[in-house]
């Protein structure tokens, strides 16, 4: 019989990495490409990064698409696996059918992060990793209760997100599918769900920093 004062092992962490999608060209921001938009004095894509990799992912991979090169020569952007995009123009779709072709082997599930959400943080992302843990398929960060970034699909839906990832859709198809299935992890507490897409988006998140900049609502991606 097992001793019932031994140490209870630790749960074995999945391999979990993280899709940073980054692609975009930034046209609501003059055509500013937005993984190279600076935010705390370095490039968005590097915040992102550093965001997936504190809250535990197991690696990193990312989406390049607009300014590609211009990204790779000016972010630090470490051992992240990149990713070209030739189709960015064409919507979210083809980054995440693009990252999801490249993820490493045996990934039990993947966390895909936008690079326009600095408000995300390490925190919000351990919460995900943890719903994983305790089993949950399909989980996305939620704040007040309403679902937002980042999103967590475990391996048995991966092909699926991809099959329904057209146009800007992203994984709002799969998500919509299974919605019931769906496992809401409050962050509000420690996370800001607003993403940059305008001057003016711009211009709050160099005023706060970190601090939430109170943009007008818009509807979930």
């Amino acid at each position: 019989m097992e001793d019932p004062k031994s140490p209870v092992p630790a749960p074995v962490p999945a391999l979990v990495p993280a899709l940073v999608l980054a692609a975009g060209g930034g046209r609501r921001l003059g055509g500013r490409p937005k993984a190279l938009i600076p935010y705390q004095g370095r490039p968005l894509i590097e915040h992102a990064l550093s965001v997936v990799r504190a809250g535990g992912c197991s690696s990193t991979v990312a989406v390049l698409g607009a300014s590609g090169e211009q990204v790779r020569a000016v972010a630090e952007l470490g051992d992240c696996r990149l990713v070209d995009n030739p189709a960015w123009e064409s919507g979210m779709g083809s980054s995440l059918r693009a990252g999801l072709a490249a993820l490493p082997p045996g990934a039990d599930a993947v966390l895909v992060m936008l690079v326009d959400t600095p408000g995300v943080t390490p925190a919000a992302v351990a919460r995900l990793l943890a719903a994983r843990l305790a089993g949950a398929e399909l989980a996305a960060a939620a704040y007040a209760g309403r679902r937002g970034h980042p999103v967590l699909i475990g391996a048995r839906y991966l092909a699926e997100a991809a099959a329904g990832a057209t146009g800007d859709a992203g994984a709002r198809t799969l998500l919509a599918a299974h919605a019931a299935e769906i496992v809401l992890v409050e962050c509000g507490d420690v996370a800001v769900p607003d993403d940059l897409d305008t001057p003016e988006d711009l211009a709050r998140w160099s005023a706060a920093g970190a601090v939430r900049p109170n943009p007008p609502e818009r509807p979930e991606r």
